[in-house]
This record gives structure tokens, sequence and C-alpha cells, in this order.
């Protein structure tokens, strides 16, 4: 009987609910940190609380052309209010073992995100949560077994760090069972501002990927990072994705 009525539970909570979607592409691959190269879907949502300047996705927040593109997007093309209902059955219709929920960042719509998470662990689909780690996940949906590949953003994002930086939501984000760190850097110095905040945090572990939009800038910044990245304990990503298909949308 209580199954019954955890499924109706569940169906009632996915009919209320809406979330402000800016694309959902699969299936493809994850092309960064810990599940690079898994076949996935990306869910990505709208809107996000910081402003990075060399943003890969400014399409879901950058009403103003404040980024590196100098692009404004226009928030009634790009952003869509969408039924939990169907973005669950459009993700489970790609048949794909992973869904990576990102944005933007999708921990502002977390509580909505709740059903559509627990409907696709139901069904046995992995999933990770990308997030630029200033906003603490709710103990709700840290239980549903989420991974947290947690995106803290460093000086050269451009925003200040008491906008980038939240020794809440990292320590707690640091402390959910499936968790990974993953810094975006170029040079030496992005490291060394890597290992202070792992110092203050106790950050771990630690993923580097080199910043880059275009293949050449991601493979020359992966071999300026690497020795140093070796030589400090760290693991080491590239970005897949970006020398897969390059500077493509929906991939």
């Amino acid at each position: 009987m209580k199954v019954t009525a955890d499924i109706a539970e569940l169906r009632d909570d996915i009919a209320s609910t809406r979330l402000v979607v800016n694309e959902i592409f699969g299936p493809t691959v994850q092309g960064e940190g810990p599940s690079a190269g898994r076949r996935c879907a990306f869910l990505r949502l709208g809107g996000c609380n910081l402003s990075c300047r060399w943003c890969d996705t400014p399409y879901t927040w950058d009403w103003q052309g404040v980024s590196d593109t100098g692009r404004a997007f226009d928030p009634r093309t790009e952003l869509r209010l969408r039924m939990a209902e169907d973005v669950l059955d459009e993700l489970l219709a790609m048949t794909v073992p992973l869904i990576v929920i990102s944005g933007g960042e999708p921990l502002n719509q977390q509580n909505r995100l709740v059903p559509v998470v627990r409907g696709l662990r139901d069904r046995g689909v992995s999933i990770e949560i990308e997030t630029n780690g200033t906003v603490a996940p709710s103990d709700e949906l840290v239980g549903l077994g989420v991974r947290f590949n947690v995106s803290p953003k460093l000086a050269h994002s451009g925003d200040p760090e008491h906008r980038r930086i939240s020794p809440t939501a990292l320590k707690r984000l640091q402390n959910t069972p499936d968790v990974a760190f993953k810094f975006v850097c170029k040079t030496s110095d992005d490291l060394t501002e890597v290992g202070r905040l792992q110092e203050r945090f106790g950050l771990e572990p630690v993923w580097i990927m080199p910043e880059g939009k275009v293949q050449q800038d991601v493979t020359d910044n992966l071999q300026a990072l690497a020795d140093e990245v070796v030589r400090r304990g760290w693991n080491l990503t590239t970005r897949l994705h970006v020398l897969a298909w390059g500077d493509q949308r929906g991939v």
C-alpha cells in the first residue's frame, strides 16, 4: 500500500511542478570530470547567480551582454517554462544511463528538481548535478543519491569573491556522499588559488580542467597545466565535448 501511495505522491509532485529550462539534448557524452566519456543526456536549466566573463553557456543567463561574447541573449527565446512531467518523459525517452543537470545554476531550482530526480532514480538512471558551489543542496536532494560536480569560480571569472565563494555551501557540498570539485584553470597562478581554497575548505577530490571553448585553447592550456596538476596530487580532465565537436551547442 505504501508503494502505491509513494507513486501517487510522485505523480502529483511532477504534475504540479514547472522548471525554467534552457535546453534538453542527447544522447551525447559527459565531457568533463570523473565521468568524462560516459553516454548521457543533458538537462540545462536557465538562470545563474554569477556572471563569469568566460562562461561557455552565457545563453542561460546573460541578458545584458556582459560576458566575453559581448552578445545579449533574449530570455524569451532561450528560456521555457516546462512541466516536470514532460521533462522527465523526454529524458527517459533517450534511454541513457546518466543524466547531467546543469545550467546556469541548477540548484537555484533544486526544490522543483526533486520530482524529476526522483523519477529518474526510480528507473535506475544515475544523475550528476553541475553547480558553481554557491548554493547548499537540500537534505532531500542529497538523499536521492546524486553526484555533485562542484565548480567554484576563481578570480579570473570576474566576479568578486563574496559572490563566487560560499563557505557554507562548500562545506555542505564537501560533506555529501558523492562529490567532485572541478576548477577551470589557465595558469599556474590559478592552481595556486585552487590550492588555497582546498586548504581553506578541505575540498576533495580536486579535478583541474583547462579553460577553452575551442580545441586549440583546450589543448594549449591542458599542456601548460598537466605537470603541476600531477605534482600537486590532483586529477586532470580535458573538455572532451570541445575536442570532439568544438564550440557547438546541443552536443
